[in-house]
Parts: C-alpha cells; structure tokens; sequence
C-alpha cells in the first residue's frame, strides 16, 4: 500500500475544498497580505503545501508576484490549477519538491509544516533555506511550545518542534529568525530571512 504523502488531506479534500478551500476572508489573511507587503512587485514565491491556493497564492497573485504551489493531494492541485491557471503547481510533497532546485525571493508555508513528521520538517526548512536568494524570506506557522495533537481534518498526528528547536533549524541552515508573531486565530509565525 501506497504512503499517503498528503497526510490524509486527500482523503478529505472534497470536505476542504468546499469549506476552508474557498474562504477569502479567513483567519491569517491579514497577517499573510502584511508579509507580502515587504516584497517588491514581480518577487518569486513558493506556496509549500497550497491547497487550492486560496487563500495564500491568492493574496501573492494579487500583489504582483510570481507564484509557484506545491501540495501532496491530487485533488488539491487539480482545485488549484482551476483557479490559478497561470500559476506553476506540482502534487509533490514538500519534503521532497523539485521546486527546491530553484530560487525564490519567499517561501510561505501556511498550516504545513506541523503535519509532517519530525524528520520531514527539518528537511524542509533545510531544503527552503537552500532554496531562497540571499536575503530571501521563509514564513511558516506551527505553535511556540513542543507539543502533539490531532489534526482537526484528518485526526492524524501532528507535531511542533516548538520555538526553541525551529530557531535551532532556522541558524543551522544559514537563516535568522527576524520576527514571531501571532494572527487573530492565534497561529504562531515564524519569520526568517537568509543571511
């Protein structure tokens, strides 16, 4: 049997796309458009872990960046190229995305990085780092303490370094921590840039 490198969002992706797959207007918003604000126009993005790309590549499309997304569900991609047909989209999952072996000015992953296990989260943030122009900038979320859960979607495991070891990761892959904040839904941003 096949490993479900969506972490079970395939399984649930009709669920997704109907719902949280379409909301514009949803908690992070706000935060995301502050983010990208800081990048001149025609800046190259990657999206780890789109989804259907709203509302993350959404908001970078209508800043005039440029916007590559990467998702591990089938059916989340198929969404995405519905509605970001100019976009460049791969099901991949991010661990081990082609789009690594290119360069980006931002790298944002919005509600990934906790799904993946340990292993895989060092990965990726070794891999973006590698991945971003000098003075290029990764964003990601996961909670500030060391903790495990359910995802409330898939009811599978999820895990958060905490702060202490994803600032730990950010250093040892030539990145520094610039900034942590929080949204109105008390999602936990890390900010980095490549130094």
């Amino acid at each position: 049997m096949a490993i479900d490198k969506s972490n079970g969002y395939e399984g649930i992706a009709k669920l997704f796309i109907k719902g949280r797959g379409r909301a514009v207007h949803g908690i992070g918003v706000s935060s995301v458009r502050s983010w990208v604000q800081t990048f001149p126009k025609n800046s190259t993005f990657l999206d780890l872990g789109c989804g259907t790309g709203i509302p993350v590549s959404m908001i970078l499309d209508q800043a005039g960046m440029h916007v590559c997304g990467i998702d591990a569900s089938p059916s989340m991609v198929e969404a995405y190229q519905q509605n970001f047909p100019k976009n460049e989209v791969r099901c991949e999952a991010a661990e081990e995305s082609s789009f690594f072996n290119r360069t980006f000015d931002g790298i944002i992953s919005w509600g990934l990085l906790f799904l993946l296990t340990k292993d895989a989260q060092e990965i990726v943030i070794q891999n973006a780092a590698k991945a971003l122009q000098p003075g290029g900038r990764l964003v990601f979320t996961s909670p500030p303490c060391p903790i495990q859960w359910k995802d409330a979607m898939t009811d599978r495991d999820s895990v958060s370094l905490g702060a202490e070891r994803y600032k730990e990761l950010l250093t040892a892959s030539g990145l520094m921590l610039v900034s942590e904040f929080e949204d109105e839904g008390e999602n936990h941003y890390y900010n980095a840039i490549k130094i």
